[in-house]
């Protein structure tokens, strides 16, 4: 084997590289492979980019040889002379003849794999050093405007980054890339009988209308007091974590490959008051009957096995109030660095804390929506969140709601990939009722009422992926549950969401 002489890092400190963990000479090996057998450059390309090389100078022969290689040309000490004739830091190293070198040195193609694999770790390695120094420096500075929460949460944000990516930036991917993403998401959903592209809510007529819950999308669902926001928030959860099935996923990878793990940030109601609800919703008993302990034997017998069912279902609920988005999103990295996340679900938008006090209340539901949106693509989930709507929908004769409806409606309606609307008729309706001595009114009340009864709409009023429209369900009032709507030929029973 040649001698190579190993050089540090350009632009470093002596002090500085040599606390880095580094191997020049496995950049040497590696580069001295590809310049000698170019078809090295295919099974390490994968692993490693030109910015885990520790030596600028290497970093910039594989930059060269990596550009020439995807083109189909030759990539060899001489081709590569022409584009590195000029380079500084090459003429340092002895020029032209320093690439000679690197390939002369090469011992073998096969353990390329392998080098590479060790440059990567130790970037990653050296990635972490920095992190930790400049978690460190910033600690050090007493600064009023940087709060020490602010800073864990920056930090966890930056150490999850690299975590998952391997890098601390993703930057730009190929169309190509891209494409073969889009492939794999309509194979997995022809697999699925073409079914869905995304998480299935169990509700049947709402997923053909969604195509399921997309990945890296914000969904709003939106509706007035009383009209059950909550509730059919609280049956999708449910409907997905009963589902969760684990396993190994068409790219290899070990995840939910039916159903997902459900993160649920309850910042009105406590964490039990929703148990309850979801426990009323499972058990089929009235949830105000469970608060007064008024239940028969069967309804008891129920209610404890639907809260046996629940204990092995993967939903995890967060019910701190007043919750700041940074927050948020710090804690839902955190859970699915630790238990998995395949959709987090807000209640509500509204009660959500922006990261710093702004002038106006559009522009702090702006930062909140666009920090929900950022979480979606982050942690490549569907985040569904729950809104509330202004007031004057109860001014209009027709009450459904509309875009326009959403409070401080401006940036909702721009961040979101789907809005929907929940609208009950019946709740209308019922205060509509005339007196008893308008026989007429009563009778043509009644029609009306016997129509709407136990009918629910949810209107989606935006969808980037799919045709926007109205979805039927059912709606079982003294459990606050919301079903699939069986349609005429398919007898009088409704398929409930449990």
């Amino acid at each position: 084997m040649n001698e190579i002489t190993s050089f540090g890092a350009q632009g470093i400190a002596p002090a500085e590289a040599d606390l880095m963990p580094h191997s020049v000479e496995a950049e040497q090996q590696l580069l001295g492979a590809i310049l000698t057998n170019n078809d090295v450059f295919d099974r390490i390309d994968a692993v490693i980019g030109k910015e885990h090389f520790y030596d600028p100078v290497h970093a910039r022969i594989y930059e060269v040889a990596a550009v020439r290689i995807r083109k189909n040309a030759l990539a060899s000490p001489v081709t590569l002379k022409a584009f590195l004739e000029d380079d500084a830091g090459l003429k340092e190293y002895g020029g032209a003849a320093y690439l000679v070198r690197l390939a002369g040195a090469a011992i073998s193609a096969f353990a390329a794999r392998d080098y590479a694999q060790m440059i990567y770790d130790l970037a990653i390695r050296r990635e972490l050093i920095r992190l930790g120094r400049d978690i460190s420096a910033r600690a050090g500075r007493v600064d009023v405007t940087s709060e020490p929460k602010e800073q864990i949460v920056e930090a966890e944000q930056a150490l999850y980054k690299l975590a998952e990516q391997g890098t601390s930036e993703t930057g730009f991917q190929s169309f190509l890339r891209a494409v073969t993403d889009a492939v794999k998401m309509a194979g997995a959903a022809y697999q699925r009988d073409g079914g869905l592209a995304g998480l299935a809510t169990g509700l049947t007529d709402l997923d053909k209308k969604l195509g399921g819950l997309h990945k890296s999308d914000l969904l709003i669902l939106a509706g007035r007091p009383s009209m059950g926001k909550t509730s059919l928030a609280t049956n999708i959860a449910f409907n997905i974590a009963k589902a969760y099935r684990k396993g190994r996923r068409p790219d290899g990878s070990e995840g939910a490959v039916n159903g997902g793990v459900v993160g649920f940030f309850s910042l009105e109601m406590s964490a039990e008051q929703l148990a309850a609800r979801i426990l009323s919703e499972a058990a089929e008993v009235p949830s105000d009957q469970i608060r007064r302990g008024d239940m028969t034997e069967g309804e008891f017998r129920r209610f404890v096995d639907a809260a046996k069912a629940l204990e092995a279902c993967p939903l995890f609920i967060d019910d701190t109030a007043a919750l700041p988005i940074s927050q948020l999103a710090a804690r839902a990295r955190r859970l699915k660095r630790t238990h998995g996340l395949d959709v987090l679900i807000v209640d509500y938008l509204q009660l959500v804390r922006p990261a710093t006090a702004r002038d106006s209340r559009v522009n702090e539901v702006s930062e909140i929506t666009q920090g929900l949106k950022a979480i979606a693509k982050e942690l490549d989930i569907p985040v569904v969140a729950l809104s509330q709507l202004s007031r004057q929908v109860e001014n209009r004769e027709d009450k459904r709601p509309q875009l326009s409806d959403l409070r401080e409606s401006g940036s909702i309606e721009q961040d979101a990939d789907v809005v929907m609307f929940v609208f009950r008729e019946e709740y209308y309706k019922e205060r509509e009722k005339p007196g008893d001595h308008e026989l007429d009114k009563m009778a043509e009340w009644q029609a009306v009422m016997e129509r709407v009864h136990g009918r629910a709409e949810v209107v989606i009023g935006k969808q980037r992926h799919e045709p926007i429209g109205t979805v039927q369900l059912s709606f079982e009032g003294r459990f606050t549950r919301f079903g699939n709507l069986a349609k005429p030929w398919q007898g009088d029973g409704r398929q409930g969401g449990f």
